[in-house]
């Protein structure tokens, strides 16, 4: 489904007013994109909400650090269960307050969605403010191609209209009743780092010219870093004895840094951390193999072409409970929009380091493996519209065409 056309208001009129919620740092990138879009199709479009600190950078003043909302499991919300519940409220309130044209919540839908049901329950209360209804907007659809498929309908009831980024979604979403636009994906537009940065990088970290650089990840979140951490760091050093020259980046962000330093001060080679934009751009652009957590981080490997390995684990309960529901036999993102199984993972129990040590082993020098990545990776970007209009300038576009 394609967004009609929109045209930007004239100079001096005053521009839609539209409320974001993003809980994670992956839904802060889609959400400085979107506002980005939407200050260069209406200029004078106002923006509250919740983000992070590249929608701050838009504009943005956060109600509440976003980092407060990065949590995943079932297991790992409980512990914070009254706290995100008194955000959620708060947020909601808040929205409400400000009467906007529209909210739009991004990603993290046990947050962002519950926001939107009290919203609609006081709109359809009479208490929706004194400008209209608030259009009602969730930017990334729901995997219910992946599992628990009934949450489009429940998610229905509450909103109006989807931003999908992945191109087999929208007729998911149309079939419970919301309307759906494919806008792509932001990762094909991101900028990336030229030669002469990557050489700077190397040479700033003391990183030889040829050396071989793996880059670890272990998720945005504090749950998954203290999960998967060691692991890491035990799959890395049995690699390393294949490959005694490598040398190890790990980049990391804001509301895990701290965690990440203590944490990989105890590894036995100290890998280099990147905290800023710079550095981890120059870091994908440098690397030649990856370890990375389940994620959208699969897909920024994919555009900078950089073989990968998942591995991933979550509490023991919601392994298990995840795990009845799961309908589909991978969940990295490279494989589900290339429609292969080229990158290997290790999720749940077989994420141990005597599995994951020898699929890294293989990547290192070109062979069928890397070649099957990187085929797999160059299809994945075109399917998510690389060489395209940017996917936040298409998001805008859709939302402004549904105000």
């Amino acid at each position: 489904m394609v967004a009609p056309a929109v045209t930007a208001p004239a100079p001096g009129a005053t521009g839609p007013r539209i409320y974001l919620i993003a809980g994670e740092a992956s839904g802060d990138r889609l959400g400085a994109a979107l506002i980005a879009g939407l200050r260069t199709l209406a200029p004078g479009v106002e923006v509250h909400g919740i983000g992070g600190p590249l929608m701050e950078a838009e504009g943005l003043v956060s109600l509440f650090p976003m980092e407060e909302l990065s949590v995943m499991g079932i297991w790992e919300v409980l512990p914070k269960y009254r706290q995100l519940k008194a955000r959620i409220a708060e947020a909601a309130a808040d929205c409400l307050a400000r009467a906007p044209d529209a909210l739009i919540t991004i990603d993290s839908p046990d947050f962002g969605l519950r926001v939107q049901r009290l919203v609609r329950a006081a709109q359809a209360g009479g208490t929706g403010g004194q400008t209209g209804r608030i259009r009602q907007i969730h930017y990334v659809a729901p995997s219910v191609w992946a599992w628990r498929p009934g949450r489009a309908m429940k998610m229905a009831t509450a909103v109006d209209h989807v931003l999908a980024l992945l191109p087999f979604e929208p007729p998911y979403m149309e079939a419970a009743g919301m309307t759906c636009d494919f806008v792509g994906h932001p990762v094909v537009c991101e900028p990336r780092a030229d030669a002469a940065e990557v050489a700077a990088f190397r040479a700033a970290h003391d990183i030889a010219p040829d050396a071989p650089l793996v880059l670890a990840l272990p998720g945005s979140r504090k749950g998954e870093v203290s999960r998967l951490a060691a692991r890491f760091d035990e799959s890395l050093m049995r690699l390393r004895d294949r490959v005694p020259e490598m040398r190890v980046v790990l980049p990391t962000v804001r509301g895990v840094s701290v965690m990440v330093r203590e944490m990989s001060a105890r590894w036995p080679v100290a890998p280099i951390i990147v905290e800023t934009p710079e550095d981890k751009r120059a870091a994908f652009a440098a690397a030649d193999l990856a370890l990375a957590a389940s994620g959208t981080v699969s897909l920024e490997l994919a555009a900078n072409r950089v073989p990968m390995v998942i591995a991933y684990d979550m509490a023991p309960l919601s392994r298990v409970l995840i795990g009845m529901l799961l309908k589909i036999d991978t969940v990295t993102l490279v494989n589900l929009v290339s429609d292969t199984r080229a990158v290997p993972e290790f999720l749940g129990r077989a994420c141990r380091p005597e599995a994951i040590a020898p699929a890294l082993a293989a990547l290192v020098d070109p062979g069928p493996a890397r070649a099957a990545q990187e085929e797999a990776m160059a299809l994945t970007m075109q399917r998510l519209g690389e060489g395209g209009e940017p996917p936040g300038l298409r998001a805008a576009r859709s939302v402004l065409s549904r105000l």
